[in-house]
């Protein structure tokens, strides 16, 4: 029998004022639940109780803080065996996903801003004698950089890693003293919606987290446009994160914006064959990784070309050697897309490509499954950097190989989208790999690698975002810096 949700503000569960709508399991179709559908007077009533809250919350001692978010982290961890069976069936992600990067990210990071909210606030200015002026005296002048809470936080989180991409934003603002209003994705929501009563356990006042879903845009519009919101915080698309600073800018709200990607994963004319190895598995990881919905996968192979043909045989076979199927299966490596539309959406790029002339080398065409939005793992060689499915994110597991003569020729192809986010570079020369990335428009850059550093600062340039999170930084975009001045 599926759950029926309600929302969860002010620390208890409050009936929809819309009603529900079904939240239904990628791979099976079937509806895994109820969740409730908000109207505005829900937007309003979860963005009060987080104002009601923020006095009290901002001004908890940092331990008394740390002690919640460790609380939280514990019980995340307790409640793991229900919480992996309803991520699973709310994202279609395969077992060995879900059981390392759906739930387990989260419990890190609520223990890493437990520590967090202990870091100094305060960054002490050297004393500096001041002349008078007719504005005051003079005299020897101290002063100080301190971070402070902004106030209510907006939440707004992508589909792919629902219960992560929230901890990584209510995390950091719980732990600088702000309240927050989350509203998740409206394909999976539930597990989201599950984290209300948890923070309560943990000791969390009454109000400090608050959850609001729907299944229309029209949810995120009352929140970004809310004048009790002071700052919004969004993982999502590009297009979509648009309109949301257009909204937030008309009353200066705070924004950080985590946005899409088209990642370039440049083979220079040097790589050996463990060079090549490492960029094959790290472009390889677009099929079998989520099935390519992560803005920051290398969806863009950009190789020498002296190694293409080779590189091209060696991501057909890996492509070609992927299970697709149930993800509840562990043998799986390749599950079902979010949805119907994404799955439509990602077929139409394909399509496009082959009729653009682009040489479709594998995939491309739907597995045979009966139920579920599965894609085949994909891979599109010789595409003009200027065909649409070079230039725009398509979040599926669908790579494009492009080859190029010389560095210049690589860097024009790779900084040529709107998008920068994440690159790689693989060289056998570490040296020259970190001298080319510095020619690249992109936050992120991996060299022979696409593992991750959880303390990096980690944000777009371009359309890919405003803004930086992750470790201390993440502290920095949930606070705002106040300075004080004194004469001695």
């Amino acid at each position: 029998m599926t759950k029926t949700y309600a929302h969860w503000i002010s620390g208890s569960w409050r009936a929809p004022g819309n009603g529900h709508y079904p939240v239904v399991n990628p791979a099976t179709e079937e509806t895994v639940g109820h969740a409730p559908e908000a109207d505005r007077a829900d937007v309003d009533a979860a963005v009060r109780a987080a104002r009601a809250a923020y006095d009290g919350w901002s001004r908890t001692a940092p331990r008394e803080r740390a002690a919640v978010l460790d609380r939280a982290a514990e019980l995340l961890a307790e409640h793991t065996p229900d919480l992996v069976p309803l991520v699973q069936a709310e994202t279609g992600a395969t077992l060995r996903v879900t059981l390392s990067l759906q739930v387990p990210p989260a419990i890190d990071r609520f223990r890493r801003y437990a520590r967090g909210a202990l870091e100094p606030d305060t960054v002490p200015l050297a004393p500096l004698p001041v002349a008078a002026t007719p504005l005051a005296p003079g005299g020897l002048v101290g002063a100080a950089a301190v971070r402070r809470p902004l106030g209510v936080v907006g939440c707004i989180t992508s589909y792919n890693f629902p219960l992560t991409n929230l901890a990584g934003k209510v995390a950091p603002a719980l732990a600088m003293g702000n309240t927050v209003v989350a509203k998740p994705a409206p394909q999976d929501p539930l597990c989201c919606l599950e984290l209300g009563p948890l923070l309560k356990e943990a000791g969390l006042p009454d109000g400090a987290f608050n959850v609001v879903t729907g299944s229309h845009a029209a949810v995120g519009e009352a929140l970004v446009a809310h004048p009790g919101v002071d700052m919004v915080s969004f993982t999502g698309s590009t297009a979509v994160g648009k309109k949301i600073a257009e909204s937030a800018g008309r009353s200066m709200k705070r924004t950080l914006m985590e946005l899409g990607g088209k990642g370039a994963a440049i083979v220079l004319g040097d790589a050996d064959e463990r060079v090549i190895a490492s960029a094959v598995g790290a472009v390889g990881s677009t099929f079998s990784f989520h099935s390519g919905q992560i803005c920051t996968a290398p969806t863009r192979a950009l190789v020498h070309r002296s190694l293409y043909e080779k590189v091209i045989a060696a991501l057909t076979h890996y492509a070609q050697s992927l299970k697709i199927g149930d993800p509840v299966d562990n043998s799986t490596i390749v599950g079902p897309l979010i949805s119907a539309a994404q799955r439509d959406r990602v077929e139409a790029y394909v399509s496009g490509a082959r009729e653009q002339g682009a040489r479709i080398v594998t995939g491309g065409q739907r597995p045979a499954h009966k139920t579920g939005f599965y894609v085949a793992p994909t891979l599109i060689a010789d595409a003009d950097p200027a065909m649409t499915v070079a230039r725009e994110e398509l979040f599926g597991p669908v790579v494009v190989a492009l080859p190029f003569d010389d560095e210049d020729e690589a860097v024009r192809i790779a900084n040529s989208t709107p998008y920068g986010l994440h690159d790689y570079v693989f060289s056998a020369d570490a040296g020259r790999a970190w001298a080319l990335a510095a020619r690249l428009r992109s936050g992120n850059i991996g060299i022979n690698t696409v593992q991750r550093h959880p303390e990096t600062p980690f944000g777009g340039f371009k359309e890919s975002g405003v803004g930086r999170d992750g470790g201390s930084f993440g502290l920095h975009a949930y606070s705002e810096l106040q300075s004080l001045v004194w004469v001695s």
